[in-house]
């Protein structure tokens, strides 16, 4: 064990921290080094987005001293930023373990800093921070959320006035200050608690009524308001809104699966089989929340564990449509029949192509199209999107991946041209612009609009799908994830993708390389003309290889998460339902091959 980390380890047993937290830490010491060497080998990280982390002590952890100190660098931040002003935040929560205590801790040190503090009396999904920060005139926000991680995990997102999570220069500028924050003792733990001011129905009903604001054919939902919808929150913030706002657009027949609609960051229907309840007590902190972690699914929408449950009741109901969101409320899954009447999970660019072609035709057919519509996805979505949009004239921007760059997309272009919608491959969309963050409340009533739309002209979501593939081809992607935990996890992604850097594959799948993005260096390689040009996005840690055949992969370390993604695109054309099972194995095929060409 390295020396470093014993000694920073020990400090906290001296520090003005609580005693169960030192207890604990005297437990790590004496028990288990691997677990104290992944609580204190670094500082966590506050990235761009903020905090995500392991719940549990150390420095590497989410606890409330790691929240303190984040919190103390943030409002030093905000300070500078606006001085001499009266400074207003807004601080939400999701259902995860700690998020309330460490919600209520960065409230209080806020107001300790002699802001007020707008805190959600309960939780509360990550799209109404956005909206209640802009609704209210504050200055920034705090959401306390691990977003669709595993049980263990809590997470810290930072928004600024604009309700969008921070981008540059803000971004670097509170990390810095951040970092400034050397001690426990240098946070402002106590103070003003009176500037904390309790919410709920002051900000869910303006943020439900603008959300009504956005339905584009409400005569068309009273023709098919018994749309048999089942929902599910997977024991998250979803069950506060979504069931509310699909009964005020109208549908009246919403079915919300009960064995997740128990608010819970231990995701009880997620445990396998057969498993009890693990009793926090029996346990220290780190033993506790490994063991859930060891029996505990991933309460994401994107897997077909976590739908499990909905699907069963689909199945039974009969369902039109299918709606997942994950535990902060912001990214929505879809299930529909496809044409052989069997329930499938639609991926994320399914979803969004669904989504946005909806908007645009929608608007077409309301003669909203003016010429100064835009839509906005990121650089990972599919292409599909492009396509659809250049058939209706309507502009389309590539920004890169993370819904902050959306955000910040519609601010650039606010009072000049008008968004339509957008989204990214991983389950977020938008439409409106009153939030600046990917909302799975307004998805879910939007979507089922556009499901309603289509039963009224006797189809269904999938039948739509499948007349969209044979006007634009159809678009398969793929993503792989790999996860990479630890200090030894870290160094193995940053090989990675070091290695790709210096030695890029030259062909996929057979098919020669013609083109290497390199965002972190900001360059356009051309292979074929051996020629540079620069790339005008932020720097980002990606890398993207487009074959002669037009296949396309892109290599990225995940910003939130210690996992490295890839994802992988590729394009054939069909004629319709008929030639779609064989398209769609060509297809699948020709992704194995790229997977190949990767060594992955």
């Amino acid at each position: 064990m390295d020396q470093k980390i014993i000694d920073k380890a020990k400090q906290w047993l001296t520090g003005n921290y609580d005693e169960k937290t030192k207890k604990e830490v005297q437990y790590l010491l004496d028990n288990n080094y691997k677990e104290l060497e992944n609580a204190f080998y670094q500082n966590l990280e506050f990235g761009t987005g903020g905090l995500r982390g392991v719940i549990g002590v150390g420095t590497n952890k989410m606890n409330i001293y790691t929240v303190g100190m984040a919190t103390q660098g943030f409002a030093n931040y905000i300070k500078k930023a606006f001085p001499n002003e009266h400074i207003k935040v807004a601080v939400i929560h999701d259902c995860r373990i700690r998020s309330r205590l460490f919600a209520e801790t960065t409230a209080k040190i806020f107001a300790a800093n002699g802001f007020t503090v707008y805190l959600s009396k309960e939780l509360r999904p990550t799209p109404e921070l956005s909206f209640a920060i802009r609704h209210l005139g504050c200055k920034a926000g705090v959401n306390i959320t691990a977003s669709h991680n595993p049980a263990k995990y809590n997470g810290y997102k930072a928004y600024w006035s604009d309700g969008c999570q921070l981008v540059p220069p803000h971004d670097n500028s509170v990390i810095d200050e951040v970092n400034k924050i050397a001690s426990i003792d240098d946070v402002k733990w106590k103070g003003n608690e009176s500037n904390i001011i309790l919410w709920d129905e002051e900000i869910d009903k303006p943020y439900i009524d603008a959300i009504k604001g956005l339905s584009l054919q409400p005569e068309i939902i009273q023709k098919q308001k018994d749309l048999k919808i089942v929902f599910t929150s997977i024991h998250g913030t979803g069950i506060k809104l979504v069931p509310r706002v699909l009964k005020e657009f109208g549908f009246t027949n919403v079915h919300v699966v009960e064995e997740q609609a128990e608010i819970s960051g231990e995701f009880p229907s997620l445990r396998k089989p057969g498993v009890a309840a693990i009793p926090e007590q029996d346990y220290t902190e780190t033993e506790w929340l490994n063991k859930i972690h060891e029996v505990t699914g991933s309460p994401n929408p994107e897997k077909e564990s976590a739908m499990k449950l909905a699907i069963e009741k689909g199945k039974a109901l009969q369902a039109d449509i299918i709606m997942a969101t994950d535990p902060d409320g912001d990214r929505v899954g879809i299930v529909v029949k496809n044409s052989q009447g069997d329930y499938v999970i639609l991926n994320g660019n399914q979803t969004g192509t669904l989504l946005v072609q909806y908007l645009i035709q929608a608007w077409k057919a309301k003669g909203k199209l003016q010429g100064k519509e835009f839509v906005v996805k990121t650089i990972v979505t599919t292409e599909l999107i492009t396509e659809i949009c250049k058939a209706y004239d309507v502009e389309m921007f590539d920004v890169l991946t993370g819904f902050k760059y959306i955000g910040e997309k519609i601010l650039e272009l606010e009072g000049k041209k008008q968004f339509i919608g957008g989204g990214e491959e991983s389950f977020g969309y938008l439409a409106g612009d009153f939030v600046r963050d990917k909302d799975a409340v307004i998805a879910c009533a939007m979507i089922a609009e556009a499901a309603a739309v289509a039963k009224n002209e006797g189809k269904s979501l999938y039948d739509v799908l499948v007349d969209t593939y044979a006007t634009y081809g159809l678009y398969k992607e793929d993503l792989i994830s790999i996860e990479k935990e630890g200090k030894e996890g870290k160094e193995a992604i940053d090989a990675m993708m070091q290695n790709y850097r210096k030695n890029p594959p030259k062909e996929l799948n057979g098919s020669p390389v013609i083109c290497i993005k390199d965002y972190k260096q900001q360059i356009e390689i051309d292979c074929v003309a051996q020629s540079q040009k620069p790339i005008a996005l932020p720097a980002s840690n990606v890398l993207q290889f487009f074959a002669q055949d037009g296949s396309k992969v892109t290599v990225r370390p995940s910003g939130t998460e210690p996992l490295i993604k890839f994802y992988f695109g590729v394009k054939t054309e069909v004629s319709g339902a008929d030639s779609l099972a064989a398209a769609e194995e060509v297809l699948k095929s020709k992704i194995s091959g790229l997977k190949v060409s990767l060594g992955i």
